[in-house]
């Protein structure tokens, strides 16, 4: 009997070592990693400059805490409010944790206007992370069942309905803000409508709402620009991310602007291991490289070749019913539910995720070459044929 607690249904393979986009296993077996540790990955296994910097980072100073100035954490704040028009960042551990400090955020933000019981709207399908308060957020009651009583200060809307958030304005004077995944991972790969994005937008201006969007899957790069938002024609108060962000080290962080980046003063947030030394000096050399390497265009090139693929592939395509996503992150909601694919891959060598009971979503390393991407969409062609 294992010494974990039996909290994840794990597959019967361990790693031993990995190289670009692909993982070994313990008895030197190569698989291709179409999930990139749940988006985590994004530039793949042993990339030199992360790996680089990780060691001359331990080597140097891996934690001193937030009692002083970290120099690495100071400069990744900077890249990042650069990259993603914000002003301010606060750095965790987790997606979790920086949804976990939006949420904390948008209450003193309600507190400080006088709102008695500040209240967030969420979407239906949602998913925030497993605390009690972003478990609370999430539109998922098969995760929630068990864990009540849940966090209060939550109204849930239908994703991508606008009218719904009107009528949660007219007759709900405490809600405070809105928090949305731009693309809900979990639930589907189910993107959000640009236009209702939009409308949210102006809807938290008129409100004085903070608008608050969940880009721990989607950002860094995942979708092809560095969060899903930019091009959008808005931009949120307040932005999470983690993911992608430390290629395999644990770091989050939560980006504001305006009044939520002037929420926090001393003593209202913290974390111990938070933006540390190391982890800071990991995600500024993923900011490089990702800023350095054609990361974005590249994204959109793949993106392109393994949809055409799966969708060309005549025993594959009359099982596919939707295709969603964008850039690197893409959904293929077949016509019956498939968990079994997620085993089928591991014994043809690859790794997909199975998500929503009846979607293959991918999340291939961003630098994925074409050979890797055709070999990824045409294995995962083959396994939709043969369900």
């Amino acid at each position: 009997m294992s010494a974990l607690m039996p909290t994840y249904a794990r597959l019967p393979v361990t790693f031993s070592h990995g190289e670009g986009v692909y993982l070994f296993d313990t008895e030197g077996r190569r698989y291709l990693d179409g999930i990139s540790g749940i988006a985590v990955n994004g530039l793949g296994h042993n990339h030199p400059s992360v790996t680089a910097a990780i060691q001359d980072q331990a080597g140097k100073l891996v934690h001193t805490s937030n009692l002083y100035g970290v120099g690495p954490q100071e400069a990744l704040a900077e890249r990042l409010t650069e990259i993603s028009g914000m002003e301010r960042c606060f750095f965790g551990n987790s997606g979790a944790e920086a949804n976990e400090a939006a949420i904390k955020i948008a209450r003193l933000h309600g507190h400080n206007r006088g709102v008695e019981k500040p209240t967030i709207i969420v979407l239906e399908g949602a998913f925030h992370g497993r605390t009690l308060a972003t478990l609370s957020a999430t539109g998922n009651r098969q995760i929630q069942a068990g864990f009540e009583p849940l966090v209060s200060g939550f109204v849930r809307a239908p994703r991508n309905d606008l009218e719904a958030i009107r009528q949660i304005a007219a007759n709900n004077p405490d809600v405070v803000a809105f928090l949305a995944e731009p693309i809900q991972g979990e639930g589907g790969v189910n993107p959000l409508d640009e236009d209702y994005l939009r409308g949210v937008r102006e809807i938290c201006d008129a409100q004085g709402w903070l608008m608050m969007l969940d880009e721990v899957q989607t950002g860094n790069g995942r979708t092809g620009t560095w969060f899903a938002y930019q091009g959008m024609g808005f931009i949120p108060d307040l932005v999470t991310t983690a993911k992608g962000l430390g290629n395999g080290v644990p770091i989050g962080a939560c980006l504001a602007r305006g009044e939520a980046a002037n929420t926090f003063g001393p003593g209202h947030h913290g974390s111990t291991y938070g933006g540390n030394p190391l982890v800071c000096a990991a995600a500024l050399a993923v900011v490089e490289a990702i800023n350095g390497e054609d990361i974005l265009a590249n994204v959109e090139r793949m993106s392109a070749l393994i949809r055409d693929t799966i969708s060309a592939d005549p025993a594959a395509a009359p099982r596919i019913k939707d295709i969603r996503g964008r850039g690197l992150m893409l959904g293929f909601q077949l016509d019956r539910d498939c968990p079994e694919l997620v085993k089928a891959a591991l014994d043809a060598g690859l790794l997909i995720n199975v998500t929503a009971g009846n979607t293959v979503r991918l999340l291939p390393p961003l630098i994925i070459s074409e050979d890797e991407a055709r070999e990824l969409a045409q294995g995962v062609a083959n396994l939709i044929a043969g369900l």
